[in-house]
């Protein structure tokens, strides 16, 4: 008998994906290998300077899921008033040895150190690139969003100024952002390792479990409360790629530092409708990060 749930899913997916890519009004790098850049959409009908949207695709960190997916949904944040900055970053390679039967049968999750050189590369660029490449932002006024694994980094990119000291992505002081929208994030790696989200992708993303409790504390979002950012997640009820759960425990890990997360869950919606031009859930999306931006 079909499972209703995976039929939903597949459906979904299919429709977030079916919208063909839209190609940026520019394109910055922010360093010199491929995958860094950085593709910038112009606010459609804007004169003013408008807040900027910083958008951190998914795809569990592997290399196979790059930013063309989500240009759709970039397009999308640019048909309502926004500038928008589509970041690439550097994500997993074909796996070169099964390390355990939980890695095995597909691309290695993300890249340590460099996914998170990556990211913390870009958002220091931004500023900078987003005044040549994109008048019209106004980087003072800047929203994090992601979604899955993206959303992830979203919420570590915001968290750098409470990374442990000795990390190479700490910040001095807070970054310069009016908060951070997270969608269907991987926000609790550790809740998100105990349910094998994406097929063991956390431990793949972190170099396997030997070196999990090791580096987690410089990389789950979870680990690095309270942030002092504004913090919304948007979650799908329906949602079996990241279950709720993941996001319900970094809520709470947030509650129980003394920080209150916004968490917004949306009945009836899966993984993807979130960043589906075509789904209301999309529209949902857009107005938290309104909320935040102006």
């Amino acid at each position: 008998m079909p499972d209703p749930a995976a039929a939903r899913d597949a459906a979904e997916e299919a429709s977030a994906l079916s919208h063909p890519a839209v190609a940026p009004d520019a394109t910055a790098a922010y360093g010199e290998h491929p995958d860094q850049v950085v593709d910038f959409y112009a606010p459609r009908d804007a004169r003013d300077p408008v807040p900027l949207v910083v958008v951190l695709h998914g795809g569990a960190w592997r290399g196979p899921y790059d930013r063309q997916h989500i240009t759709p949904f970039a397009d999308f944040l640019a048909r309502h008033g926004f500038a928008v900055a589509n970041v690439e970053y550097r994500r997993g390679g074909p796996l070169p040895q099964q390390r355990d039967d939980e890695e095995a049968g597909g691309p290695v999750a993300g890249r340590w150190p460099e996914t998170f050189d990556d990211v913390a590369a870009a958002l220091d660029a931004l500023p900078g690139l987003a005044r040549t490449a994109l008048p019209q932002a106004d980087p003072r006024r800047t929203v994090l969003t992601g979604h899955s694994a993206g959303g992830h980094l979203a919420l570590w990119a915001a968290a750098r100024h409470v990374l442990p000291a000795g990390s190479p992505w700490r910040l001095a002081t807070p970054p310069l952002l009016r908060g951070v929208v997270a969608l269907a994030p991987i926000a609790d790696l550790v809740r998100a390792a105990e349910l094998s989200v994406c097929g063991g992708a956390v431990h793949q993303f972190l170099g396997g479990k030997e070196r999990f409790e090791e580096r987690a504390p410089y990389a789950d979002p979870a680990a690095l409360l309270p942030t002092g950012i504004a913090t919304a997640v948007v979650q799908g009820r329906e949602d079996t790629v990241v279950p709720q759960a993941v996001a319900e425990a970094y809520v709470d890990a947030a509650a129980k530092a003394g920080e209150t997360v916004g968490f917004t869950l949306l009945e009836g919606v899966g993984h993807f409708p979130l960043i589906d031009p075509a789904a209301d859930a999309c529209a949902v999306v857009a107005e938290e990060i309104a909320q935040l931006a102006w």
